[in-house]
């Protein structure tokens, strides 16, 4: 088990004893006096957790004793767990209401007195269990430390000197410090600053002291400062200590050492290397940099760090993210460690064992170093093989080498952030890792915590990811458009770190690996190739579809991760030993498994310990009531099944968090009672397109975070029982994405909202909202009730994302000038709309999509018109002093047959405006569309059945072009020459359903010098192929079909065009392809 997380359960017990409804309801059951015993207990033993897991390690006295602590302390918290469903059940809402008199049915005497008897044996029990596990003599010798102790780690000790030679691959890096060095106003400095600081940053392993002993000793480094100082920090950054190291003077008294340090660099140029700095105390920094700043203009201090916290709080601009060796320069490495002299061996099966062993390392120089020094005395023909398929983790190590080096990251974090650590060890190698589920996932285990009762713990939560991501554990951080972090993966060698401090006793279990002891397993994956399961925990291990004799009583977590169909797979029997399981998660979707009750009866009986369960993509249509036993769930994953209805006996898991039914297609409604569900944090409803209404009383549900989908009822006899409008605006916390369905201009509709706008105002964290109305056979003119059904939605000034779809009104509401953070437009089927509102002067405006504006016929209007409920505005293009659409890179204009062009005037306009950005531009079914902005940027163009004449005036300005496609253009005959010979870059051409199409240019397509792809497709007119195809050696593939006079003239050898197109590698003529 990670460190701390013992620590942190007992401090969550503790916390909950002392709840003052905890004692409330505590009195009537007689068990008041065991609650508190119960708190001492837990208490007494908490003061020694931290001492106890440390010496684990080396006492096995400790270690048996810490395994009673463990049970427990489990047992401990499930039994606080159910004892406080109740409590919470006593603070429903008093009164006269139905829910009321349920929680009174249910506290009736008699369910009182089998409860508060069931519950009283149980505590009496686990106290007993307490009291002799802390008379154990074990439990004597440990030190008492109610705190989570700072971990002091081992003084490392560098210096400046590298041989020559010895760095490899670091040629490009070293230029590029050496660059930032050598920059004597770098725009960190702001101009105001002689001395600047310089950071590289990656995990340990990656070789940033090499690298700055690299840079340090170049010789125009050398030149460009003095005096040059190298100092390793490691362990201390007292002030004090750390000056007597920059000057190597053994002087104590601390006026003295500021005057010497202040003597040997004010007004020099000089250079500082800080190796291996820890502090992220801001404090502390600030102090050290006031004594440095007396440089010379362009002095630099060069800091390697393992933190982006540390590079931070230095006033780094920009940390310089050391990355790994490539596949090359880390065999070459592996070479000169690992063979005499560094030569290559002339055997190819030891040469490709050793460059798989050096593909294994993943680019990190001390993982090659720490493998080739081991290998370099072994056996290549006989023993390298089996470091091939080993782990790093079960190879003896010394103190400097891979893991013990990245094990000092690990130390030193604090216990939280330890066991959110290990957690992910349930991630196989190389996983993408949902950032947003982890966050989750950590809340549902009690990792997250904060001592503010209103601050989010999913906040909390994401600062520790944050905290973790800047100490370098983990990587590739994917982000939306929004720059919303959704996705990170961990290196091979932090997932083997993560296993490894998940437990003793973790391991990794294929297809032909049945030796292992699992005598102190907690946390178990499978890997079948075809089914992998992985875990985090007291140990971490990989089990074999046909292996199922391990010993589980310790698992805790559980992941499964299919590959194919596992439509005969089971849980293995062993498995069913684990009663303290925690998690049980399937990663991989799709995977195939056929759903019987039988399943979830064994995961109800055996598992009733379980705070996160997946049944994610198992054909589930109707949940089995034995699911009424997991009363300590926390997150249910029921997403990607044909369930139609949640029973309603769902709302007793009363510790229910997350209820993920993303892609549940069939869903139709949810439980009526779903108010009850007073914890419910995340309703995860994406993609539930058949929801046919959301139940009353979802507003009480002041702890909900996610609502993906919010549906108005259609069926005017459901009204009574469906949630409305004004229940959204009681939910102020929601965030993420907002869909609202089956909106209406109904005055019966609108008259439970006060219009003041506050239903969606308040929600600053939503960033997208979509907004459906249904769409009603009511052609009368624009009604006060159709624009009120608008302006009652304003959202918050923060939306990043907004979709009308099917809006009846002529013109947007009033609040749309509001939205200047923007950045994803859609209006869709809004049929009334000639005009738009301004759109041009909106700052972070990325993506317009125009769809189904039946009615538009200019996109802006030059001239004064009435608009915006009755307001007067200026509906002009952008003013001379703010550019023309900024930021737009996509622009999609679909299904708008009467729109005209992009100005009333166009005359007045066009001619200054242009998109600056817009890198992608489709217009499809808008035939009347003859004229638009330049768009000299312009990355790919598409035209579908739209007229030929809204491209000739802009054809100059496209020169950037990389890919046109003309499809079902009627119009055109001839592509002109001047206007396709200046797309010198295009890569792709498309020309499809083209019926008047006679001939291409000759001397225009002969200048598409970047070409690679041309498909011209149900073109029956095109006579010939130009000229120029010739002369495009860039030309590698040439679809025809449909074309039967060019079919003919290209017939290989005899054709006429044969000629022109015998040179291109990937020729494809027929009539279909």
């Amino acid at each position: 088990m990670a460190e701390g997380v013992l620590f942190n359960i007992a401090e969550g017990i503790i916390g909950r004893l002392g709840s003052l409804v905890l004692q409330e309801i505590a009195l009537p059951w007689g068990v008041k006096d065991e609650l508190r015993k119960l708190k001492e207990k837990v208490a007494q033993l908490q003061a020694v957790l931290l001492d106890a897991e440390q010496k684990q390690a080396k006492e096995n006295e400790v270690k048996v004793w810490l395994e009673s602590v463990e049970d427990a302390v489990y047992e401990a918290d499930d039994v606080l767990d159910e004892f406080y469903i109740e409590a919470r059940w006593r603070q429903m809402v008093p009164g006269n209401n139905k829910v009321s008199k349920q929680v009174c049915i249910f506290f009736s005497s008699s369910n009182q007195l089998v409860f508060g008897l069931k519950m009283g044996h149980k505590i009496k029990d686990l106290n007993k269990r307490l009291h002799e596990i802390s008379s154990n003599r074990t439990f004597g010798q440990l030190e008492r430390n109610r705190e989570d102790v700072e971990f002091v780690r081992r003084e490392r000790v560098s210096h400046s000197f590298v041989p020559e030679g010895k760095i490899i691959g670091r040629d490009v890096e070293k230029g590029e410090i050496i660059q930032l060095l050598l920059d004597l106003d770098p725009i960190s400095t702001k101009n105001t600053e002689n001395v600047s600081t310089i950071s590289i940053v990656g995990f340990g392993g990656m070789g940033k002291t090499a690298l700055a002993q690299f840079v340090f000793n170049d010789e125009k480094v050398q030149k460009h400062f003095e005096p040059k100082m190298w100092t390793c920090v490691s362990n201390s950054f007292q002030l004090d200590t750390l000056v007597q190291k920059i000057l190597k003077t053994d002087m104590f008294d601390m006026d003295q050492l500021q005057n010497e340090l202040r003597k040997k660099i004010d007004g020099k140029r000089y250079l500082l290397v800080l190796d291996d700095v820890w502090n992220d105390n801001r404090e502390k920094w600030l102090a050290l940099k006031d004594l440095l700043m007396g440089g010379g203009k362009g002095s630099k201090i060069l800091i390697t760090t393992r933190s982006e916290k540390v590079a931070k709080i230095t006033d780094t601009s920009q940390p310089y993210n050391l990355r790994g060796l490539s596949e090359e320069q880390s065999w070459y490495l592996f070479k000169k460690m690992a063979f005499q002299e560094g030569k290559e061996p002339e055997s190819s099966t030891i040469k490709a064992i050793g460059e798989g062993i050096a593909r294994k390392c993943q680019g990190v120089p001390l993982a090659i170093r720490t493998i080739g020094r081991m290998l370099y005395t072994r056996d290549p023909e006989t023993e390298w093989l089996a470091f091939k398929n080993n782990k790093l983790s079960t190879i003896r190590q010394e103190e400097n080498d891979i893991l013990p080096t990245l094990q000092l990251s690990y130390d030193v974090l604090p216990s939280h952030l330890k066991h959110c650590f290990a957690y992910c060890s349930l991630f196989p190698p190389d996983y993408e890792i949902p950032v947003v589920k982890l966050i989750k996932l950590w809340v549902a285990q009690g990792f997250v915590k904060s001592s503010n009762p209103n601050e989010c713990l999913e906040d909390v939560g994401y600062e520790y990811y944050n905290e973790l991501v800047w100490r370098s554990f983990f990587q590739e951080e994917e982000k939306d458009e929004f720059g919303i972090i959704k996705s990170c993966r961990m290196h091979d060698l932090m997932n083997e770190l993560a296993v490894k401090v998940a437990g003793e006793g973790s391991t990794i279990i294929d297809r032909n690996k049945t030796d292992f002891d699992a005598k102190r397993l907690l946390h178990v994956s499978f890997n079948f190739n075809e089914l992998l399961v992985k875990v985090a925990g007291e140990g971490s291990t990989i089990i074999d579809r046909n292996k199922t004799d391990f010993d589980a009583k310790r698992l805790l977590d559980v992941s499964f991760n299919f590959n194919v169909a596992s439509s005969e797979w089971k849980i293995p029997t062993s498995l069913l030993e684990s009663n303290k399981l925690r998690t049980f998660l399937f990663l991989r979707k799709g995977w195939g498994m056929s759903f019987h009750k039988s399943f979830c009866a064994i995961i109800a009986s055996n598992f009733k310990s379980l705070r996160m369960l997946s049944l994610n993509e198992l054909g589930v249509t109707k949940l089995p009531k034995c699911l009424r036993k997991m009363k300590h769930l926390r997150y249910l994953d029921l997403s990607g099944n044909p369930i139609k209805r949640l029973p309603n006996w769902i709302v007793k898991l009363q510790n229910l968090e997350t209820l993920d039914l993303n892609s549940c297609l069939l869903l139709v409604e949810l439980p009526r009672d779903i108010k009850k569900l007073i914890n419910l944090r995340h309703l995860i409803l994406a993609n539930c397109d058949n929801l046919a209404w959301i139940p009353r009383g979802l507003g009480e549900l002041t702890r909900l975070r996610t609502l993906n989908n919010f549906v108005l009822s259609e069926n005017k006899s459901m009204l009574r029982d469906s949630a409305g409008l004004s229940e959204l605006g009681k939910l102020k916390n929601l965030r993420g994405e907002l869909e609202i369905k089956n909106l209406r201009c109904e005055q019966n509709i609108m008259s439970e909202l006060n219009y003041d706008c506050a239903v969606l105002k308040e929600k600053r964290h939503l960033y997208s909202l979509t907004l459906y109305w249904k769409r009603e056979n009511n052609d009368a003119e624009e009604s006060d009730v159709i624009i009120k059904s608008m302006e009652a939605l304003q959202p918050h000034s923060s939306l990043k994302e907004l979709g009308v779809h099917g809006y009846p009104g002529a013109r947007l509401a009033s609040w749309f000038h509001s939205l200047t953070n923007i950045v994803n437009l859609t209006l869709f089927d809004c049929y009334r709309f000639q005009h738009l509102p301004p759109l041009d002067h909106l700052p972070f405006l990325k993506c317009l999509d125009l769809h189904g504006l039946r009615n538009l016929e200019h996109i802006s209007a030059e001239d004064k018109v009435k608009g915006f409920a009755g307001d007067v505005m200026m509906m002009s293009a952008a003013s001379p002093s703010t550019t023309f659409f900024p930021s737009l890179e996509s622009l999609h204009l679909i299904d708008c047959p009467n729109l005209k062009g992009w100005w009333r005037n166009e005359t007045a306009s066009a001619s200054a405006s242009s998109f600056p950005c817009l890198s992608f531009l489709s217009i499809y079914r808008c035939p009347n569309l003859t004229s638009m902005p330049l768009y000299p940027n312009l990355d790919e163009l598409w035209l579908h059945k739209c007229s030929w004449k809204v491209l000739p005036s802009s054809f100059v300005s496209s020169y950037k072009l990389k890919s046109l496609v003309i499809r079902g253009v009627e119009d055109i005959e001839y592509v002109p020459e001047e206007g396709i010979g200046n797309l010198t870059l295009l890569e792709e051409l498309e020309i499809e359903h083209c019926p008047n199409l006679v001939s291409l240019p000759d001397q225009g397509m002969g200048r598409l010098i970047s070409l690679q792809r041309l498909r011209i497709s149900n073109c029956p007119n095109l006579a010939s192929l130009p000229e120029g195809l010739r002369c495009l050696v860039s030309l590698k593939r040439l679809i025809i079909e449909s074309c039967p006079i060019l079919k003919q003239r290209c017939q290989k050898e005899t054709g006429e065009d044969w000629s022109k197109i015998a040179h291109i590698p990937e020729l494809f003529i027929g009539a279909f392809f």
